[in-house]
């Protein structure tokens, strides 16, 4: 099984130079036979010990996770806020990163259902994700994406071309933090709105509107997370912001401080 450190936090991760002194991330690569509904597995640790406690705010993804964590597995829909984890102490967690449209088939219901809100793993996937939680959290399971494989691979649901092609989607806005306009992402796929709106509704659990701002957000997060001077007229005009005060208003909205003041503080 691959796995590789990542060179960083991954994007949506605020103020990664504070974070990656007090967390590590690392990025599992699944089974093949499980690609075609997981990105990959994310594997976090932290250790505070003497140290106060700490909240890492995340800016997420159009995704839906399934999470080992301390007391229970659980499954997290997409956050369209602020998602805020606080850490003290030591431990680790094993994500599972799901395809965009892709847990609509474990779920049997519209994703919708999870959205800003998480439930325990037991409900899609029985007693047998708290039995894997126990062995994960033991810290001495084994290759946690092994485990992970072997949990998932013989629970896979059959295709579902209408999720590859929402993945598709999401894919298109992510890889084009440019592209705003929702009718312009219909007309690309031949689709009218509303239906792209019931779409994204069933398989992501976010519209289409705000997985396109987010996409925008997370490109703002990115520049601004490099620090230094940050040409925010250009990058606004670059992402298709109306203006610069456009921008600014966003990002505050959604990172809790001005683009400015997050680049300022590294």
């Amino acid at each position: 099984m691959d796995s590789a450190d990542s060179p960083d936090l991954g994007r949506g991760v605020l103020h990664p130079a504070r974070a990656a002194e007090l967390i590590s991330v690392e990025r599992l690569a699944p089974d093949p036979g499980v690609t075609r509904f997981v990105e990959y597995y994310w594997l976090v640790r932290w250790d505070l010990h003497g140290l106060p406690a700490y909240e890492q705010k995340v800016l997420a993804h159009p995704n839906v996770h399934l999470v080992f964590e301390a007391p229970r597995a659980r499954v997290y829909g997409v956050d369209r806020s602020l998602f805020v984890r606080r850490l003290e102490g030591a431990g680790h967690v094993l994500g599972v990163k799901f395809r965009p449209g892709a847990f609509r088939s474990f779920a049997g219901r519209p994703v919708s259902v999870l959205a800003d809100r998480s439930v325990p793993a037991a409900e899609f996937f029985g007693a047998a994700a708290d039995r894997l939680n126990a062995a994960l959290l033991s810290g001495d399971a084994g290759d946690p994406a092994a485990l992970a494989d072997g949990f998932l691979l013989p629970r896979l649901p059959g295709p579902d071309p209408v999720a590859d092609e929402v993945a598709a989607m999401v894919d298109r806005i992510t890889g084009t933090p440019d592209l705003c306009r929702v009718d312009d992402l219909a007309g690309e796929f031949g689709l009218g709105v509303r239906r792209l709106q019931r779409l994204f509704a069933e398989y992501v659990g976010a519209s289409p509107k705000w997985v396109l701002r987010r996409a925008r957000l997370h490109e703002a997060a990115e520049r601004a997370g490099h620090g230094g001077e940050l040409d925010l007229a250009a990058l606004a005009a670059e992402l298709g912001y109306a203006d610069q005060a456009h921008l600014t208003r966003d990002f505050t909205a959604a990172v809790g401080e001005p683009p400015a003041r997050y680049a300022a503080a590294g």
